[in-house]
């Protein structure tokens, strides 16, 4: 049972199930709902970045550094919140921790659960009351999502076959949920489904609703114009998958992954990459 306090919902990701597009749409419309929301989202130049980044490290490490670097990255975090008697929403798919295929990870967010108890602890001790939720999608199509972000921002350099065969033995979402229920509670813990946010032009939709933002508020916002995050053609994800194996360093990488993502007509399109998430 929720301890009373005001409400923080950490929206967790993950990653490949419309996270981008529904950040964009909050920071966009998050001055339209500042009476009755707060939102916090993975901003350049914002603590929500150190944040993400805390969490990334202490799923593939475990220690006791990575833990005090994740509290005081999270402190941070609750420091920019104005008060006021409004939700907070913090939106950053890296507080599930690793994905498959980023730092040899190939099991379904272990770390969440772990994670999310230092998250809120700390929160309760700064008067808030921490609910968690997640987004999932069909696994059929989660998993080739996933090498392709993989591959475009981990530097992962495995093949599609190769990264199928290493997750095949993932479980589905309700193992992942129940780990997290198993901590925090049943009551606190909300899984959405991607195939049920059916308005795409105001993704986040039932993450609104969650949060208690009536129908037509959410109605009234603005549309997004276009969705975010396109994911690249095959041409231009095995071109960055062999520019993975080689030894660059990660800042070089990042800049030739750019550079192929706005050039993508120089590539053929023939790899397992279609899609938009």
């Amino acid at each position: 049972m929720m301890s009373e306090g005001r409400r923080l919902i950490l929206h967790v990701g993950v990653q490949k199930t419309g996270t981008t597009s529904i950040q964009r749409f909050l920071k966009l419309r998050a001055s339209e709902l500042a009476d009755c929301l707060i939102v916090r989202t993975p901003e350049e130049g914002t603590p929500m970045r150190p944040l993400g980044r805390a969490a990334v490290a202490l799923s593939l490490s475990g220690q006791k550094d990575d833990r005090e670097a994740l509290r005081a990255a999270f402190d941070d975090v609750l420091d920019t919140v104005p008060d006021g008697p409004q939700p907070v929403i913090l939106s950053h798919e890296n507080l599930a921790g690793a994905m498959p295929g980023n730092g040899g990870e190939t099991r379904l967010y272990p770390a969440l659960p772990r994670i999310l108890k230092i998250l809120d602890k700390s929160a309760q001790a700064r008067g808030f009351s921490c609910d968690v939720v997640l987004y999932t999608r069909q696994m059929l199509s989660w998993r080739p999502s996933v090498w392709a972000q993989a591959v475009r921002t981990d530097g992962y350099a495995g093949t599609f076959e190769e990264f199928m065969e290493a997750t095949a033995d993932l479980p589905e979402w309700d193992d992942l949920v129940d780990r997290v229920r198993a901590v925090l509670g049943p009551d606190r813990v909300t899984r959405l489904r991607l195939e049920e946010e059916t308005d795409l032009e105001r993704p986040g939709r039932q993450l609104l609703a969650h949060a208690g933002i009536e129908a037509a508020r959410i109605d009234a916002l603005a549309p997004l114009e276009d969705a975010a995050m396109k994911r690249l053609n095959g041409g231009s994800t095995e071109f960055l998958r062999q520019v993975n194996a080689l030894a660059l360093n990660p800042h070089a990488r990042g800049r030739i992954a750019d550079l192929v993502a706005r050039t993508q007509h120089l590539f053929t399109a023939d790899a397992p990459s279609e899609g938009t998430l």
